[in-house]
């Protein structure tokens, strides 16, 4: 599978790395500038099996678009894709900005960034999933012989199994969380782990799972 990341940071460039080895797709790194030394040391990183190149030439061929940019570049990133009507897209992004109190969701309860991308994203297959734990847990998804779980949200039935499978591939416990609008929890449940991580002493190498009776 060819899986166009739009952005090569540290979310962008663990999935990539991740699919690539654990799985075998062709990763195509979508970033303004391929040739920048960063992201061309991603590419040497991961092998054979990956390359950068704009974001219009990485969708023009793709199977799957992953969307790891931050939130406030977001729209221009989709954007810059062009046409990508019948595309899959797997939204990654959380709606965050930082105030007084630290960092919170810029928008919520109403809509969410996933509902948001849908609408720049025209004809498209958007859904929500890989925002819910940290690019560490991405990297190494299973603690102690339990698989972490992650959550996909999204309207298409059709293609929803695709994703999942997808998903699945890194090593995640996956869950079906509905339609697209519940990406309005999951940016919540986002912020939960952000904060426990980040400003309650847990640090990033955790992660929720799922136990059931």
């Amino acid at each position: 599978m060819k899986i166009v990341i739009i952005g090569a940071g540290n979310v962008g460039g663990t999935l990539g790395a991740a699919w690539a080895q654990k799985a075998g797709h062709e990763i195509f790194f979508g970033v303004r500038d391929p040739a920048a030394d960063k992201t061309q040391a991603l590419v040497r990183k991961i092998g054979a099996k990956a390359r950068a190149v704009t974001p219009a030439e990485a969708a023009a061929s793709s199977d799957v678009i992953v969307l790891t940019t931050p939130w406030p570049q977001a729209e221009a990133a989709i954007r810059s894709l062009g046409n990508i009507s019948g595309k899959i897209v797997l939204d990654a992004t959380n709606p965050l900005t930082r105030g007084p109190d630290g960092i919170s969701l810029e928008i919520g309860h109403s809509i969410s960034a996933g509902e948001k991308v849908q609408g720049w994203a025209k004809g498209a297959s958007v859904f929500k999933t890989l925002n819910t734990t940290g690019f560490g847990n991405m990297a190494d998804p299973v603690f102690h012989g339990v698989k972490s779980v992650i959550f996909v949200a999204g309207d298409d039935a059709t293609n929803k199994p695709k994703v999942i499978d997808l998903v699945a591939a890194l090593g995640f416990d996956v869950v079906d969380a509905g339609p697209l609008r519940n990406a309005r929890m999951l940016e919540a449940h986002a912020m939960l782990w952000i904060d426990l991580s980040l400003a309650r002493g847990l640090g990033r190498d955790w992660a929720f799972a799922r136990v059931k009776r």
